[in-house]
């Protein structure tokens, strides 16, 4: 370790003076340092550039994808019945027309009997489920309501059982089905001194489609109240019966389409205004001036450049996108116009779907392309980067062996200066002697 003897004869202030010339040595680090400040700037814009290539990439991925043009959408006649549509490839557009004629119900059945003792005589009972499976409970252990109710609920058969105490030392076993539908009812063989009785009875919704049989109608039922086969693709849920004449109507869903064209059109938009962003060049006079991180690259900006010739080249066998609402501005931007896409759907959906699919596949594969290249460039400057960081480290080693060696030599300087001051003040004392 060496110690700082700044100034301490000399009135120098060496440590200043140490200081600077430190500043002077480390200038090539210095140098470095501002590169690897201006390197990271630059990744850090070519990461932001590819980012909205890659929300293009995707949204055209959408866009190309089936599923995109099956959107369908559903809408009932009647307040009382709703219709939904499942995202995928499976929903098709079709209309049907039926009446309600019942709807689904859980099972409710009780019985009376004392609150205290046996209810039953029997040591099990037996229940046969209205899809035609029986089983036995055993109920030996406890034949009071509260010990058959426990059994029930045990024995896993998709009946919740209670018991209700009510005046006069009564209670009543409820027996309920946990889920609707006439294959989830049941009946219950238990040797009870009291009738069993049911005062919500297991049904199953149902529906008489397109008129009555023998006009070549049919019927359809569900343990819900939910239909999921008239339309496939579509869920349809009654919540009323007696309701006639209902029609749901499922149909091409061209606004969640055109919504999923203008998300392609906005992306790309998104990414022109970032290229534009970090590869701006202002001068404000002579003397000042901005650049962004990646003023210099052309290769960037040529990525914008291409991008605008997917719209400006048009389609073959089909020509200018302007068919479909696209088409470029004056600002070098992408428009879209929502309704002119909508009628021109309408009109040739096929001719339509066959042209934007085609198009988001230019644009997929060319945002696709463009980040590949854009990753390349980051990886090469990320290298850059860490090879420059090395040898800052290296830097930092011979600057601190430098320091020491500079503090050395002014302490050794100052030592010096203290011992010839002594020296003279002795010679000056011998010499006032004689």
């Amino acid at each position: 370790m060496t110690t700082s003897v700044s100034g301490l004869v000399s009135g120098m202030d060496t440590s200043t003076l140490v200081s600077q010339l430190m500043q002077v040595e480390a200038a090539g680090q210095t140098r470095l340092k501002t590169k690897v400040s201006t390197e990271e700037k630059a990744v850090t814009a070519y990461q932001s550039v590819n980012t909205k290539l890659a929300a293009a990439e995707n949204a055209a991925d959408e866009l190309g994808k089936l599923a995109t043009w099956r959107s369908a959408k559903a809408t009932s006649s009647s307040s009382t019945v709703s219709a939904t549509t499942a995202s995928g490839n499976s929903t098709q557009t079709g209309t049907v027309t039926f009446d309600v004629i019942s709807l689904s119900r859980a099972q409710v059945s009780t019985t009376r009997a004392v609150s205290t003792g046996d209810a039953t005589s029997q040591s099990s009972i037996s229940i046969t489920k209205g899809d035609g499976t029986q089983s036995n409970v055993d109920i030996s252990a406890d034949r009071s309501l509260a010990g058959i109710a426990s059994a029930i609920n045990g024995a896993g058969l998709g009946i919740k059982a209670t018991v209700v105490a009510l005046e006069g030392g009564e209670s009543v076993l409820q027996m309920s089905s946990t889920k609707a539908g006439v294959a989830n009812g049941f009946t219950i063989d238990a040797g009870f001194d009291t009738e069993i009785k049911t005062p919500t009875a297991a049904s199953d919704a149902k529906l008489q489609v397109g008129g009555a049989d023998a006009d070549g109608g049919y019927s359809v039922t569900s343990t819900s109240n939910t239909f999921s086969n008239l339309i496939p693709g579509t869920s349809i849920t009654v919540t009323k019966a007696g309701e006639t004449g209902v029609t749901v109507d499922v149909a091409s869903d061209t606004s969640a389409i055109t919504a999923k064209v203008k998300s392609l059109v906005d992306a790309m938009n998104g990414a022109f205004s970032e290229i534009s962003k970090q590869t701006a060049y202002s001068s404000t006079s002579a003397t000042k001036s901005s650049a962004a991180a990646l003023a210099g690259d052309f290769s960037v900006r040529q990525i914008s450049q291409r991008l605008l010739g997917t719209v400006s080249g048009g389609l073959e066998d089909f020509g200018s996108l302007s068919k479909l609402g696209i088409s470029l501005t004056r600002d070098g931007t992408v428009s879209f116009d929502e309704t002119k896409f909508k009628a021109a759907y309408e009109a040739n959906p096929d001719a339509i779907k066959t042209a934007t699919t085609s198009y988001a596949t230019k644009v997929k594969e060319l945002s696709d392309k463009s980040q590949t290249g854009v990753t390349d460039v980051i990886n090469g400057r990320k290298s850059l980067i860490e090879n420059m960081n090395d040898q800052i480290s290296s830097w930092d080693i011979r600057l601190a062996a430098r320091k020491t060696a500079l503090t050395r030599q002014f302490s050794a300087m100052e030592t010096s200066l203290s011992s010839l001051n002594n020296q003279s003040s002795w010679l000056s004392g011998q010499l006032a002697s004689l």
